[in-house]
């Protein structure tokens, strides 16, 4: 990131609309106990992201800001700078045209290396600006590939199958094992993925990496190397590596070298030894912001509007791994002020959050959601965020939270938005109480995004029209689009999710057929008489925009 004076960096952005002078003021007061660098606070502090800040900077600087996780790299020309180099400096090469190698810095003002590099490269530079944190993950990524790293795998399998002939310990220094089950874990950070599956069979041990939601294969390992990596992964995780009949649950605190992931880690016992899952957490990787979450202008301006009123329960539904929790925290960071005392219950904590104190649910230690809603009550809070309400006692401790002046943010495992009313009856939630309290319910699901790169123009399969009672007429200003697949999106023809809503305010209306206990059926009809749009309006007027396709909405809505 460009090296700019402390003063100039707020004052940059405080221009550019991007922070307020109250932000500014919290930072520098932050700034002056941490000694971080401001846009390094900023970050941390949810008050903007370093891609708001590059951009910024690119724009003083007078160059083009690119997306590295999108752009397309030329690797022939990573011969021209050394991969040290190019560390070094925060800087890769993209691509050359003639004369002209463009290369990424983080530092685009930094004329004394654009010189160096001319003269290293004999080519003119021509620089665009990327963030620090892109320009360090692309160099792995393709300096990875120029030496060959795809070799690497089998290196490492070679290496640890013979140090085990040899009778090599498990923790001996810097061993083959340890390496093995390092590049294992690092892969699925550098893939993107949000779970490592390491899966026992008869003859091989198998890696699978969810990205996307869909789980792709990684390295198969000989099955020799099973009780070897399982036991390594065991001892990282802090478990029992002498039980292997009953499932356990630990933590790694995983060090990729350029930044820290949290690892929560499953075993479980199959015929074929014991199956490990490790899902990722990382923070780096967590998109907050009420305007990155996807949702169309005058639901998102609804759904601000009910998230500062100063009591109520406001609701997120949807299946595990639907992005409830970046819906949460994003609301949470938009409310995070000084004057503001935010607290969370939550089972587990999957982010830290600055500012706000955040709660871990014990059940072996008898600290439930109930017990610790009964103890915040007590701790003066304003906002309350429940991580799941799952019993009668935690449904009634929320709304007598809501009933006494506190906002409450809490999660529901239903299908739609409206089926979360029938589901807090069901659970003994009066009706009157809960037509008191209920501010809205957000219901939501993740849908693959066609990459950006290889997306071209498509048509739809009339049989697919037809299952979703489509027909020309609706698509005559859509936008199809489709990928066939190339190398940044492994082929598949999608990069990235994006979420579906479905927003189901509590007018005058639904408030009264809450109190009368009508089924979910018919307040459902009466939010779509008042306009309010289903998750299959939502996902398909993304698919006319060229953000996803039918198969995908079929696949997640239908």
């Amino acid at each position: 990131m460009a090296q700019i004076k402390t003063k100039k960096l707020g004052e940059i952005l405080i221009e550019a609309g991007i922070i307020t002078p109250d932000k500014l003021d919290l930072a520098l007061r932050e700034q002056s106990q941490t000694k971080e660098k401001l846009g390094t606070i900023f970050q941390r502090l949810g008050i903007c992201s370093e891609n708001e800040i590059a951009k910024v900077l690119a724009g003083q600087a007078g160059v083009a800001c690119v997306d590295l996780n999108r752009a397309e790299v030329d690797t022939a020309q990573l011969d021209l700078v050394e991969r040290e180099y190019a560390e070094r400096f925060s800087l890769l090469p993209l691509n050359r045209k003639g004369s002209t190698l463009q290369v990424a810095m983080a530092n685009p003002l930094d004329l004394a290396i654009i010189d160096e590099l001319g003269r290293k490269s004999g080519k003119y530079i021509e620089v665009v600006h990327a963030p620090e944190s892109e320009i360090q993950d692309a160099i792995v990524r393709y300096y990875g590939i120029k030496s060959g790293s795809g070799n690497k795998i089998n290196d490492l399998i070679a290496k640890s199958q013979k140090a085990m002939a040899s009778g090599v310990n498990l923790g001996e220094g810097d061993s083959p094992f340890i390496r093995l089950v390092h590049y294992l874990i690092a892969q699925g950070v550098e893939e993107g993925a949000t779970d490592i599956h390491i899966e026992p069979e008869e003859k091989v041990l198998r890696c699978r990496y969810r990205v996307d939601g869909h789980l792709v294969q990684g390295p198969i390992l000989p099955g020799d190397l099973k009780s070897i990596v399982t036991t390594r992964v065991k001892i990282l995780a802090e478990m029992n590596i002498s039980e292997s009949r009953v499932p356990q649950d630990g933590r790694i605190l995983f060090d990729t070298g350029r930044r820290k992931v949290d690892l929560r880690v499953s075993t479980f016992p199959t015929v074929n030894g014991e199956g490990i899952v490790c899902r990722i957490l990382d923070k780096e990787a967590l998109i907050v912001g009420l305007g990155k979450l996807g949702m169309e202008p005058e639901m998102q301006s609804t759904f601000r509007q009910d998230i500062v009123k100063p009591n109520g329960i406001i609701l997120v539904t949807g299946p595990t791994g639907s992005g409830k929790t970046t819906t949460l925290y994003s609301a949470l960071t938009y409310l995070n002020k000084p004057d503001t005392k935010i607290i969370t219950l939550e089972d587990p904590v999957e982010y830290e959050l600055p500012v706000i104190n955040q709660a871990q649910i014990n059940n072996a230690k008898g600290f439930t959601f109930a017990k610790g809603l009964r103890a915040i009550l007590r701790q003066d809070p304003d906002i309350l965020l429940v991580g799941e309400i799952r019993d009668v006692e935690t449904a009634q401790l929320a709304i007598r939270a809501a009933l006494t002046g506190h906002l409450v943010f809490s999660t529901l495992h239903t299908n739609s938005a409206a089926g979360a009313i029938p589901r807090l009856l069901d659970m003994g939630v009066e009706p009157f109480l809960l037509s008191a309290t209920l501010v809205s319910v957000l219901a939501q699901r993740l849908v693959r995004q066609v990459c950006e790169h290889c997306g071209a123009p498509s048509e739809l399969d009339p049989r697919d029209m037809e299952l979703m009672e489509l027909n020309e007429e609706d698509l005559t200003e859509a936008n199809i689009q489709e990928g066939p697949g190339c190398s940044l999106c492994r082929n598949s023809g999608f990069r990235g999710r994006l979420a579906v809503f479905e927003y189901l305010h509590i007018d005058k209306t639904i408030r009264k057929l809450i109190a009368d206990g009508k089924d979910a059926s018919l307040i459902e009809d009466a939010a779509r008489d008042m306009g309010q749009a289903g998750l299959r309006k939502d996902a398909l007027c993304k698919m006319m925009a060229g953000q996803t396709t039918l198969k995908e909405v079929m696949r997640v809505v239908t």
